[in-house]
């Protein structure tokens, strides 16, 4: 029964594959360029909706054809490999997607047509700094006209690429903090590209502002975080971004030993690609990327099984155990790709360090993901429920700590 499944699995996986290959080859052919020359790839995304691919987690009730998390995530490391900045850009539109399944039959029936009409979302959850921990400067305000949006948001990943951006606020007088979801071309919406950082640099990850932007109340949901795998969804799509920089990287490896002619006195005269120390570091590099893949796609899977409701599994266990999968994960990937994105400069010489070769950018693009969110505090989590049984939990929110007990 278990070789039937994977078999089946692995079929269907393929058939996903053949389908978008295309797309992300053509993606990948403009990679390097356009983050040489700060390029944001609007036409990109546009080939990715046009395709399908944004409608790929709407339930069948609602019209579409579901894959499951191991299938997009594997998907998405693909694309990354193609072009990192274009999968990331994806995260929260994926991400919201998960969210509208946990919602009421009204607000499903509401934007699941909009997602399989090829329309994406972007987020607006974080500040730079200034608002109380669990809640945000940013607030929906009730006016005698209706409801409005006011306030600035950074780390806006996708939204500049977006059809909606999902917007976190507070409202007085209501606990806990809100979504507001609000039309990207509506008045009073600005975003900019002033994301500064040195990786990822096309993801569209600066400022929005938000100066009395009208929202309908069927827009505003309340921000829902417990007993769901929200945050561990979130967390598998960087690793997936993660895990196809390191396969790009891997690419790059191999493709310069092998054309490479050039050698060096100190070395034993042969081509690169027969000399045995160089196919050892190829060799590592490829296994700690196979390594990492690995750890993702495993801990996808569990993340499959704690929603498959046939399974019959003890939803709180299964939960559990998936939140531990995609911490553990979240522990042991950066390092192995960023091992192996550091490792590609010892396959070759000086030359490699070019700018023209932009071979930096798979290191910084990986560095820049893997400073999300601090592994040591995951590690911290990890190592207090082995140790002590502590049910892992989280903040789920980002905002300026007490001073003092």
């Amino acid at each position: 029964m278990t070789t039937i499944a994977t078999a089946a699995t692995e079929s269907r996986y393929q058939e996903l594959l053949d389908r978008f290959g295309s797309v992300f080859a053509k993606i990948a052919e403009g990679a390097c360029e356009r983050e040489q020359n700060r390029i944001l790839p609007f036409e990109q995304v546009q080939w990715l909706k046009e395709a399908g691919f944004t409608t790929l987690r709407v339930p069948e009730s609602h019209g579409g054809t579901p894959i499951s998390h191991e299938h997009l995530f594997r998907l998405l490391i693909e694309l990354a490999a193609a072009d990192s900045n274009v999968a990331h850009l994806l995260r929260s539109h994926f991400s919201f997607v998960e969210t509208i399944s946990l919602q009421p039959q009204e607000f499903q029936d509401r934007w699941f047509p909009k997602v399989l009409q090829g329309q994406i979302f972007g987020n607006a959850a974080t500040e730079r700094g200034g608002n109380a921990l669990g809640t945000t400067n940013t607030k929906l305000v009730k006016t005698d006209d209706g409801w409005v949006l006011r306030g600035e948001k950074y780390y806006t990943t996708g939204s500049i690429f977006a059809d909606w951006v999902v917007v976190m606020a507070t409202t007085e007088g209501v606990e806990g903090r809100q979504y507001a979801i609000v039309d990207r071309n509506a008045h009073g919406v600005q975003i900019l590209d002033d994301w500064d950082g040195f990786g990822q640099p096309l993801t569209g990850t600066g400022t929005a502002i938000f100066t009395d932007v009208p929202v309908e109340p069927g827009n505003i949901i309340q921000r829902k975080v417990a007993s769901t795998l929200e945050p561990a969804f979130f967390q598998l799509c960087l690793l997936s971004v993660l895990v196809g920089i390191g396969k790009a990287a891997r690419n790059e490896a191999a493709s310069i030993v092998s054309n490479r002619t050039r050698t060096f006195n100190t070395g034993s005269g042969s081509l690169f690609k027969d000399d045995p120390q160089i196919q050892e570091l190829v060799g590592r590099l490829a296994a700690n990327v196979f390594a990492a893949e690995s750890i993702v796609i495993t801990a996808a899977r569990e993340l499959d099984a704690a929603h498959d409701l046939q399974l019959g599994l003890d939803s709180d266990a299964a939960y559990l155990r998936a939140e531990l999968a995609v911490q553990q994960a979240h522990v042991a990937t950066p390092k192995l790709i960023l091992d192996a994105t550091s490792e590609l400069f010892d396959v070759t010489g000086a030359s490699a360090v070019s700018t023209s070769k932009s071979l930096d950018r798979f290191w910084r693009n990986a560095r820049t993901v893997a400073t999300h969110n601090p592994v040591a505090f995951k590690a911290r989590s990890v190592g207090d429920y082995f140790i002590n049984g502590t049910i892992p939990t989280g903040l789920n929110s980002i905002g300026e700590a007490k001073v003092g007990k």
